[in-house]
């Protein structure tokens, strides 16, 4: 029987997730995955020995000097090579972020949504939202809804605020690339471009007739979209946490 998969325990999501040389157009691109930069992070940044990084990662030091050695690789190929460096992916688990508000239980078979929140309605620029409002979905209807405030701003901050209230899915205007890698890689579904009330937006996705944009894009400017801007709607299909079956073996998303 094989040995079990051990997560790699990541206690910081890459904030930056894309990199990608000024003077040519990338034809190509590495892919390297969260547990790898992680490693980069520790002991290159952080300047730890690879004993003290395989136990902050929760893992064997043998691993973490593989984990390691393709790390450089890829950064390597992308320096000599000219190919743009993607960050996304992994087997990992997260290092929770603590609240420090009261949160509402959520039950076994509920779903929660995250919506970023303003005023009652959905606020545009996801990297910049101070507010979400929470609601939680038993059998197509809301159960329950809080406001709770942000712990930080930027999306990696952002990300894992939502996994550590554990939503399950995000209603969003305007979101930027790494802020949905960060998602994806949090295990969050992502229901983005949708403007106007935070309940009516909340009440559609329970009952599975939300409209929302998969291609939307936003800068780290957070500018508005401009007037007539016009977004290819897709209806969403119920809830759906994202999750793969059978990975309950890591807490979050397993990348590709």
């Amino acid at each position: 029987m094989p040995r079990p998969f051990r997560c790699r325990r990541i206690e910081q999501l890459p904030v930056y997730r894309s990199f990608s040389p000024d003077d040519i157009t990338a034809a190509e691109s590495v892919q390297m995955t969260v547990d790898e930069f992680e490693t980069l992070r520790l002991l290159d940044d952080e300047g730890l020995t690879q004993e003290a990084c395989a136990s902050r990662m929760n893992i064997a030091r043998t691993t973490v000097t593989a984990i390691y050695d393709s790390a450089r690789k890829k950064v390597a190929d992308a320096l000599v090579n000219g190919k743009r460096l993607l960050i996304t992916g992994g087997h990992c688990e997260y290092e929770p972020i603590e609240i420090d508000q009261e949160i509402i239980e959520k039950g076994i078979n509920t779903m929660r949504i995250a919506v970023t929140y303003e005023k009652g309605e959905i606020f545009q620029h996801f990297g910049h939202t101070e507010q979400f409002k929470l609601y939680d979905i038993e059998e197509g209807k809301i159960v329950n809804e809080q406001i709770v405030d942000s712990n930080g701003s930027g999306h990696g901050a952002l990300a894992g605020f939502l996994q550590a209230v554990k939503a399950d899915a995000l209603i969003c205007g305007g979101i930027g690339m790494g802020a949905q890698m960060a998602l994806a890689d949090a295990g969050i579904k992502l229901y983005a471009g949708v403007q106007g009330p935070a309940n009516a937006a909340a009440k559609s996705l329970a009952e599975g007739t939300l409209e929302y944009d998969p291609d939307v894009k936003c800068d780290h400017h957070g500018h508005h979209h401009g007037e007539g801007h016009e977004c290819g709607h897709h209806h969403g299909k119920g809830l759906d946490c994202g999750h793969e079956e059978g990975d309950e073996g890591c807490r979050r998303h397993h990348g590709e």
